[in-house]
């Protein structure tokens, strides 16, 4: 099955958070917090503005971004739990950059 979302929404796959703090510590699924970042999966064509014209959004599929933890509406589509949520809901997006050194 396929799902275009409408509008200015879009279609999120949460990016599950690591099991392990950075000291070793293994977090309890009853502890954990659900994750704030997610993968962009399918966007609408974007919002009307006051002219009456198509605003394109700014995220595309494919982009990583951060989102509010109370952000969207949680559906299950083919098994998979998904979110679906408004572009203004998004935070930002995370760029993949390289890796810098920094000078001993």
């Amino acid at each position: 099955m396929t799902f275009r979302p409408l509008h200015d929404r879009i279609l999120v796959r949460r990016i599950e958070a690591d099991e392990k703090t950075a000291g070793g510590i293994i977090i309890p699924d009853t502890a954990k917090e659900k994750p704030q970042e997610g993968e962009v999966i399918a966007v609408g064509p974007g919002a009307r503005n006051e002219a009456r014209q198509l605003q394109p959004l700014d995220v595309k599929a494919g982009d990583r971004i951060l989102f509010g933890k109370w952000s969207g509406t949680e559906i299950k589509l083919d098994g998979e739990d998904l979110i679906i949520m408004k572009e203004s809901d998004v935070m930002g997006v995370i760029e993949q950059t390289a890796t810098l050194k920094k000078a001993a």
